[in-house]
């Protein structure tokens, strides 16, 4: 699903350090509302606006990101089911081993605070709009449903939508464990 994001301002790729990196009150009661507004008749407006929120959210922890190495930052905006949202940015390391992707900081961030189940995750890279989230993150991710949405900001400047299923078919999940 593609959704056009025109008048909405996901270009602003610039770092703002006024900002502390973490989601403010209001923005969490915002996010909170719009997520607790979706039911299942929400209108596909509803949800674009919440998918903009998000993605200008992962734009906010991208500017956070370490990447020395790489200079390829990304950011990431995780919603839970009951409406939390969490903020994790690539963090770089001279290993390389001990990298880890916006997705799974923000994946992390959440779990040590007692969310495991997730609807979306919103990815943007400043050096490529069309970075969809890797395949370790992919494996990471699908541990935490097929039905994740994952969304991202497209080349044309919309809002591109993918389940976790489709991004990652045939997952190898906690099932397999038997």
């Amino acid at each position: 699903m593609i959704v056009d994001i025109k008048n909405q301002n996901c270009d602003n790729r610039v770092v703002n350090k006024e900002a502390d990196g973490k989601v403010s009150p209001e923005l969490a009661a915002k996010v909170k509302g719009l997520f607790d507004a979706l039911g299942p008749n929400a209108s596909s407006s509803e949800r674009e606006e919440l998918d903009r929120l998000l993605l200008t959210q992962a734009i906010l922890a991208m500017n956070y990101s370490y990447c020395p190495y790489s200079d390829f930052p990304v950011g990431a905006a995780l919603l839970s089911k009951t409406g939390q949202l969490f903020l994790g940015c690539n963090v770089e390391n001279a290993s390389y081993g001990g990298t880890i992707c916006a997705e799974r900081t923000a994946v992390v961030k959440a779990v040590s605070e007692g969310f495991r189940e997730f609807d979306t995750v919103a990815v943007v890279c400043q050096k490529n709009k069309d970075a969809w989230p890797c395949g370790f993150c992919r494996q990471f991710l699908s541990e935490f449903g097929a039905d994740l949405r994952i969304i991202v900001e497209g080349s044309s400047g919309t809002v591109e939508v993918m389940s976790m299923s489709d991004l990652l078919p045939r997952m190898f999940g906690p099932a397999a464990l038997g």
